[in-house]
């Protein structure tokens, strides 16, 4: 039976490319017709992505961004920032549906994007024309939409992680110190001197501390949810894992807001969701979710000192999945009226 839509993937050549694909392929209404790429071209898919070695016909292609998109209901941008951006006119006047995986159009300020993405928008028009892909927030604005910017890997571990308390109004004002730990896997498929197995495995270090290109995209979030004026202080660090990250939220608040309050904002902004998960037993894992879609938040609550106390907000999921190409296409069902689960509901492995 013919599937109802259409898709085809450009940039397919990196790991976000290979789950976006992957997730197509086992997909119950959406058919992948196209890969395009500048790499690879002529190769099947399974010969750089050995997962899908035999799962499909399809071979990377080197095609303009209406060639790809011929005949297509959606296209799945998995380039690079910066590269994305100067593709984009070209699938609008298409007239397809477009979900990106890029930061080039998430952010609404044109100066925010040339300071933490170093150059400037070679269409600054753009922005803002994007629906910016966090279901949990944005869910009917995302319906209705023809353009989604899918957020950060970094950005939906840590939104999701405060998004019950800027919603509550509990964040405003307020000055929140994160540190988020991420695998390999998120430095994309080209090894570099500082992310390739050597130096990687058996370490631990920081990079981008405090200037994190994903802090004004947490920031503008937060704050399009409720929180006003909220300032964000991010360290992320580099860990030997494959794939996963874990965040911590640090924030100081008045002694009234206990785990009682906290356990109501989180199961009330999060209980429908199909995707996000308290855990009641115990605090999030990455293991937990890895090589799936789901989220993993929780928290904890310090004693009260001079009427404040330390509030820490907890995340983890899987950078590939949840924090990139699984939330995309989670991004795509919305758009197309495709049940928003479809080929994402499997729970990953254990351990």
């Amino acid at each position: 039976m013919a599937k109802r839509f259409k898709a085809a993937i450009i940039g397919g050549s990196g790991y976000g490319g290979a789950e976006m694909a992957r997730r197509l392929l086992m997909h119950p209404d959406v058919e992948l017709v196209r890969v395009a790429s500048i790499d690879h071209v002529g190769e099947p898919l399974g010969a750089v992505h050995p997962n899908l070695d035999g799962a499909t016909e399809l071979a990377f292609e080197d095609l303009t961004p209406a060639q790809a998109v011929e005949g297509c209901d959606v296209a799945l941008l998995a380039l690079p920032h910066k590269v994305t951006a100067a593709k984009v006119p070209e699938l609008i006047r298409a007239g397809v549906k477009i979900v990106d995986m890029s930061g080039d159009f998430r952010l609404r300020d044109a100066a925010v994007y040339e300071k933490f993405y170093g150059a400037a928008h070679p269409h600054p028009e753009l922005l803002g024309t994007f629906v910016y892909g966090l279901p949990e927030l944005n869910r009917k604005a995302i319906e209705k939409s023809s353009y989604v910017a899918s957020p950060g890997c970094f950005a939906t571990t840590i939104e999701l992680a405060l998004l019950p308390l800027a919603r509550a109004g509990m964040l405003d004002g307020v000055v929140v110190h994160v540190q988020a730990i991420t695998g390999s896997s998120g430095s994309g498929i080209a090894p570099q001197a500082g992310t390739h197995h050597p130096s990687r495995a058996g370490n631990l270090k920081t990079y981008k501390p405090l200037e994190h290109q994903h802090v004004p995209e947490i920031v503008q979030t937060l704050h399009d949810a409720g929180a006003k004026g909220i300032e964000l202080r991010f360290v992320p660090v580099s860990a030997p894992l494959t794939r996963g990250i874990f965040a911590t939220c640090f924030l100081e608040m008045p002694a009234e807001v206990d785990a009682k309050r906290l356990a109501g904002l989180f199961d009330e902004a999060y209980v429908r969701e199909p995707f996000v998960r308290r855990p009641l037993k115990r605090l999030p894992e990455v293991v937990a979710v890895a090589g799936s879609n789901h989220v993993e938040v929780g928290f904890a609550v310090g004693a009260v000192h001079k009427d404040r106390r330390t509030i820490t907000c907890f995340s983890a999921l899987d950078n590939l999945i949840k924090g990139g190409a699984g939330q995309a296409i989670q991004n795509m069902n919305i758009l197309l009226g495709c049940d928003e689960r479809a080929s994402l509901e499997d729970v990953g492995n254990w351990p």
